[in-house]
């Protein structure tokens, strides 16, 4: 192997104890990752069919090639496996999260860690460089996740002081140990439990920190005194300061997230991001409360405004419980909607005993009342922990709200996280295993309406046609209008097939943060581009010593966008299957469906009609259907008729949506076709 690999592979076997190495460059076509991920959940998960919390549901922590150097934001951990929350079906899915835990594990000596089995009793892993122990947690188990940490700093540095050299086998550190863990909704197995890392950077989205209480596993901790060899380091070097230079400002990074802004007296903006990382993204309070909390997590279950008194102290809850911030949202918003509608409440139709009144929601009375019956199972809070889809399901109600959008989750069961005209976020959601929660375009879009005075819709698409490698050239991939190169055309086709295989390389199997790329559109560069799509490729040279291009990254991403298909297919994916939910294929009034546009930062997103580009702005509502004179909506027979042209495009059969031979075969997957066509599952 060349460099940024360690060469192995942690394996551990709850069930029966054992610490075992897997060869990673028996891998290393699938670079690293997501890509490494899937393939080794291949090999090993024999029943890929199984629930969640089957201990044969084999889960995989991988890092990147790029992980523990000085490639910008790219310290990042890929978790991967079956997880609890998706409906109907558990897919095979992802999630990941940055901070040092990737770099310190690189540090130690591994390039990812292979979790099967189940222990009997809480354990918790301690590794320290080569040395892995599986340690007993039952006096961990009920703790939260800052306490968690907090105690296995003690005892895996032997309770020294972390100002302190800590002696490790003949090296010494002054780090801390690198920690993640689950808190209490981990250990309730609620469907929407997180896996964290240190403040609030966690495993989120599909519920992973259930996966970790159905294995008895509470926390693993990771301290690594080696280092992570670059192939080129004076090439690394240059590429770092040729992006600084560019496209530097304060930072190495194309575009810097900016901090809410929050009354300084109330608020400290230090240095604080992931580990390789310049860009400062992490809110940091002067009184702790909410420290690392991110996104949807900043302003989390309707509270007010971030960084008030009552935001704080709910999101420092729901961080110390172990909950996804943004299912437990969306939970809530149908909950209300549902009380407004006198459905639910005390001895109505759903009895919500014993929430506190919904009379207080936006309290912080109400929002520890609903975590606390959310993690410990008591009355509505049994089925509200198994998620909102499966309770709805249990109410009798789901289709009714499905189709009102009350219930605004469009597919899989996550909630609504997209505006409309982009229709290639319910698109790509629906085609794989979860809410994607990408936001190369998104963010993209954000820029651009800040400048549109200055950059003119059609030049913005044309910046973007050159940037799409391969598809470079194609302009109509970014027409949001619902003309003839708008959402339904050969251009989105290719459009939402570039993010599939894009997103499955450079930031899952990469691991590029995607807070930060890739760089497309930047507001202070006199010809407004951004850095991709040189820059991704010209860090992963320096550090590996290949020589790819972004294409053929793409080549990469495609492979395994394909394997994570055949895995959805074992499992019982088939095109019938694929069906946004009704309220999103027909007009909504205004206040039904409160999630259809998450977003409240403003966007500009170019549409083509009559000849000319121009630009619609913000909401889902101002752009008229150019039909129908109605607010757009996805049509349901012409987004037929567009998944299959989908279909065609990747090589699957169009009428099961799945891949053909000579597809798999085409991308080094012989062994996948065999798989399926045993199974009777092999696309013609």
């Amino acid at each position: 192997m060349t460099g940024g690999y360690t060469g192995k592979i942690l394996r551990l076997n709850l069930t029966n104890g054992s610490v075992g190495t897997i060869d990673t460059s028996n891998y290393e076509e699938f670079v690293g990752g997501h890509g490494i991920g899937s393939a080794i959940f291949w090999d090993l998960c024999e029943d890929k069919a199984i629930s969640a919390f089957d201990p044969k549901n084999v889960v995989t922590m991988m890092t990147s090639p790029l992980a523990g150097t000085l490639s910008p934001s790219t310290s990042r951990t890929e978790i991967q496996g079956i997880a609890p929350l998706s409906y109907p079906i558990e897919w095979f899915t992802r999630s990941n999260f940055g901070g040092r835990f990737a770099s310190m594990l690189k540090a130690a000596g591994w390039d990812g860690i292979v979790i099967e089995g189940k222990a009997d009793n809480p354990v918790w892993i301690n590794i320290i460089n080569d040395n892995v122990v599986i340690e007993d947690a039952a006096d961990l188990w009920g703790k939260d996740t800052y306490d968690t940490q907090q105690e296995v700093w003690r005892r895996a540095s032997n309770a020294a002081k972390f100002d302190k050299w800590l002696a490790v086998n003949d090296s010494y550190t002054t780090q801390k140990p690198a920690v993640v863990c689950i808190g209490p909704a981990g250990e309730a197995l609620v469907r929407y439990a997180v896996v964290i890392h240190e403040g609030g950077m966690a495993a989120g989205h599909t519920g992973f920190g259930a996966v970790f209480g159905s294995k008895n596993l509470k926390a693993i901790s990771v301290i690594g005194t080696g280092s992570v060899t670059v192939a080129d380091p004076a090439a690394l070097i240059d590429a770092r300061l040729w992006l600084r230079r560019k496209w530097g400002r304060s930072s190495a990074l194309p575009y810097p997230t900016t901090p809410e802004a929050v009354p300084p007296e109330k608020a400290t903006f230090g240095p604080s991001g992931c580990q390789s990382c310049a860009s400062i993204c992490r809110t940091r309070y002067n009184d702790a409360l909410m420290n690392d909390v991110h996104c949807a997590g900043g302003g989390s279950f309707g509270v007010g405004a971030r960084g008030s008194k009552v935001s704080k102290r709910a999101n420092d809850l729901v961080q110390r419980l172990g909950v996804n911030p943004y299912q437990g949202e969306g939970s809530l918003q149908y909950l209300t909607q549902l009380y407004q509608r006198g459905i639910l409440g005390p001895g109505k139709a759903i009895d919500s005993a014993p929430l506190v009144s919904l009379d207080k929601y936006g309290t912080y009375e109400f929002h520890e009342s609903f975590l606390n019956t959310v993690v410990n199972r008591e009355g509505i809070g049994e089925l509200l922990a198994d998620g909102i889809m499966r309770a709805a399901k249990q109410w009798g109600r789901l289709e009714e709200d499905l189709d009102s959008g009350i219930l605004p989750y469009p597919n899989w069961g996550f909630m609504s996280h997209w505006i409309m005209p982009q229709a290639e976020w319910p698109y790509s959601n629906l085609l794989g295993d979860r809410d994607i929660n990408e936001h190369d375009f998104n963010f993209t879009w954000t820029i651009v309406n800040r400048i549109t005075d200055v950059l003119p819709a059609n030049e913005v698409v044309e910046i973007l046609a050159e940037k799409t490698v391969p598809y470079t050239g194609d302009t109509s991939m970014f027409d949001y209008s619902d003309g003839p190169t708008g959402i339904y055309s050969d251009g989105m086709v290719k459009r939402v097939a570039w993010s599939r295989h894009s997103t499955r390389f450079w930031k899952q199997s990469v691991l590029y943060c995607d807070w930060a790329w890739p760089s497309f559109v930047v507001a202070d560069q006199p010809d407004f581009k951004g850095a991709s799509p040189e820059a991704e490729p010209k860090f992963f040279n320096a550090v590996t010593g290949k020589n790819i291009t972004y294409a053929d990254g793409m080549e990469i991403g495609r492979k395994i966008w394909n394997l994570d298909r055949a895995i959805w297919i074992l499992q019982g994916r088939h095109r019938d299957m694929e069906k946004l939910a009704p309220f999103i294929m027909k007009p909504q009034e205004p206040g039904v469906a409160p999630n259809r546009n998450m977003y409240t930062d403003a966007i500009a997103v170019p549409i083509h009609k009559d000849g000319e580009w121009s630009y619609a702005f913000q909401d889902w509502m101002d752009l008229p259907h150019a039909y129908e004179g109605t607010p757009m909506y996805i049509d349901e027979t012409r987004f037929e008729e567009w998944r299959t042209k989908f279909y065609e495009f990747e090589g699957w059969e169009t009428s099961s949506g799945w891949p053909t031979r000579a597809t798999l075969e085409g991308l080094g997957l012989g062994f996948v076709a065999d798989e399926l066509e045993s199974k009777g599952k092999l696309g013609t």
